[in-house]
C-alpha cells in the first residue's frame, strides 16, 4: 500500500480543527483502504467510512444505512415501509442473523448445495424482490474461505434493476477476504469497480494482521450514507461526525493498524498474504497425500483448508478434532448450513505465524491420530449400522442385540482406557 499510503500519510485535518490524533489516524486507515477497494474517489477527496468493533459491529452500521435509504426511497414514492427484506446465502456469519433480528429485517437466505457451499447469485437475485434493501455477498466465506461470486451478482442484479426499477444494491463482507484480495488476486472483480457494490467491511484483526477487536466499514461515497444516522458532538473541541452503535471503546487497535498498513505497505502485506497461500498448499497437498480426506476449499479463496473424510462410517471429523486437542492442535469439526448439512468438515486457518513447519508436523499428527483411531472400535452406532448389512451382518445384529448396548458401551470403554493407559508409559 505504498503507492496509496506516500499521498495520504501526510493528510492533515482543515486548518482550526482539533481533532484528537487518534481520529486522524483513522481518518488515513479509512482513505487507504477506501483506495484499496477502489472506491471511485478523486485525488483530494475524503473517503466515507470508521472504524468498528469488528466486523459485526461494520455489518450492523452498513445494513442500517441500506434500510434507511431503502425507507426514505420508498416513503418517497408513498410506499409501505413496514417488510424490509435482506438476502444473503446460508454461510453467511451470526451477525448476519443478529442484524436481522435486532433490526427487525426479514433474513431471507440461500439454501446450499451439495458441493456448491457458498450463495449462487443466480438463485440469490430470484429471491429479491421491491422490499430487498440489499444482497450481501461473501469474499472469503467462514465455513471453506471461498470467495463468491460478486461479478456475476452484480451483472444479474443490474439486469433485474433494469426491468423491474428497483435499486437493489449490493454488501461485501470481506471480513476475511478484504486483505488478502487485493495482493494476491488484483484482477478478481469483487470492490467497488463494481456499480452496485454501495459498502464493504473488512476486518482488521483478521487478515489486517491487527489484534482482536477492530472492523472497518467503507462506503462508496457519502451518498450512500444518509445524513440522518450521522451524530456531530463538539464537546472535544470542534466538530465531530460520529456513527458507531459501540460508544466508549480504546485508541489501540486503530493505532495498530495504523502502524501495520504504514510499516508493511501494499508489498509487505502482499508478501504475507503469498506466503499464507504458499502454506495452505504445503497442508492441503499433505492432507491429499493421506488419501483420506476430500478438500472442500478452493484454491481461490483465503489461505485456508476445509478438509473432510473420505470414509466417516466407523469414526468421523469430530473425534478427529477431539484427538488432535491431544497434540496441542485446535481444529474445529462443524456441520455446514441447510441444505449441506449433512457435510461434516474440518478446517485449519492460516495466519502469518503459522509456517511451513507447523503445517508438516500437523499433517504428521493428523496421520498419528488416524492410526490411533484405526486401533479402536468403531463407535457403536457404526457397529449396529454395519450388523445390519447383509448374510453374516445378520449374525452380528443377533451377537450385538444379545450383549446388549451396555455390553458394547463396556468395550468402548475399556478400549479408551487402554488406549490412554499405552499413551501414558514412558512418559516423565
Amino acid at each position: 500500500m505504498n503507492k496509496y499510503m506516500i499521498t495520504y500519510a501526510a493528510i492533515e485535518p482543515e486548518k482550526g480543527r482539533c481533532l484528537s490524533m487518534v481520529n486522524i489516524k483513522q481518518n488515513r486507515c479509512v482513505n487507504m483502504i477506501a483506495r484499496l477497494f477502489n472506491a471511485p474517489l478523486g485525488d483530494t477527496e475524503t473517503a466515507v467510512g470508521v472504524g468498528t468493533v469488528g466486523s459485526s459491529e461494520a455489518i450492523m452500521l452498513a445494513g442500517l444505512a441500506f434500510k434507511r435509504k431503502w425507507q426514505n426511497r420508498r416513503r418517497a414514492q408513498g410506499k409501505p415501509i413496514d417488510n424490509p427484506n435482506i438476502v444473503t446465502g446460508a454461510n453467511v456469519q451470526v451477525c448476519w442473523e443478529k442484524f436481522a433480528r435486532y433490526f427487525e429485517v426479514e433474513l431471507k437466505e440461500v439454501k446450499l448445495s451439495d458441493g456448491y457451499y457458498v450463495m449462487d447469485p443466480r438463485k440469490a437475485v430470484e429471491m429479491v424482490d421491491e422490499n430487498t434493501i440489499c444482497v450481501a455477498a461473501i469474499l472469503g466465506s467462514t465455513l471453506n474461505g471461498e470467495f463468491e461470486d460478486v461479478k456475476l451478482l452484480n451483472r444479474l442484479l443490474t439486469e433485474k434493476n433494469k426491468e423491474t426499477g428497483w435499486e437493489t444494491p449490493i454488501h461485501v463482507d470481506a471480513a476475511s477476504g478484504g486483505f488478502i484480495a487485493p495482493f494476491i488476486y488484483p484482477d478478481l472483480e469483487w470492490d467497488f469497480q463494481l456499480p452496485l457494490v454501495k459498502s464493504i467491511n473488512v476486518s482488521g484483526h483478521k487478515y489486517g494482521l491487527v489484534y482482536a477487536g477492530i472492523g472497518w466499514v467503507i462506503w462508496r461515497s457519502k451518498e450512500e450514507l444518509p445524513d440522518e444516522l450521522i451524530f456531530h458532538i463538539n464537546y472535544l473541541g470542534s466538530d465531530q461526525p460520529t456513527f458507531t452503535l459501540n460508544f466508549s471503546k480504546g485508541s489501540s487497535q486503530i493505532i495498530a493498524q495504523y502502524y501495520q498498513l504504514i510499516r508493511l505497505g501494499f508489498e509487505g502485506y502482499k508478501m504475507i498474504m503469498e506466503n499464507c497461500q504458499d502454506n495452505a498448499k504445503i497442508l492441503k497437498e499433505g492432507l491429499e497425500a493421506t488419501g483420506r480426506f476430500n478438500i472442500i476449499s478452493k484454491d481461490v479463496g483465503v489461505p485456508l483448508v476445509a478438509f473432510s473424510l473420505k470414509n466417516n462410517s466407523l469414526h468421523n471429523e469430530f473425534e478427529i478434532s477431539e484427538m488432535l486437542r491431544r497434540y496441542g492442535w485446535i481444529v474445529p469439526a462443524y456441520t455446514m448450513p441447510p441444505d449441506a448439512q449433512h457435510v461434516t468438515v474440518l478446517r485449519v486457518v492460516i495466519r502469518e505465524d503459522f509456517s511451513r513447519t507447523l503445517a508438516e508436523r500437523l499433517v504428521g499428527d493428523i496421520e498419528r491420530v488416524l492410526h490411533d483411531l484405526d486401533t479402536l472400535p468403531a463407535r457403536v452406532n457404526a457397529k449396529l449400522a454395519a450388523a445390519a448389512e447383509g448374510g453374516k451382518a445378520d449374525q452380528a445384529v443377533a451377537s450385538s442385540s444379545k450383549k446388549g448396548a451396555i455390553d458394547l458401551q463396556r468395550e468402548v470403554t475399556v478400549a479408551w482406557k487402554k488406549f490412554v493407559l499405552d499413551k501414558k508409559r514412558g512418559v516423565c
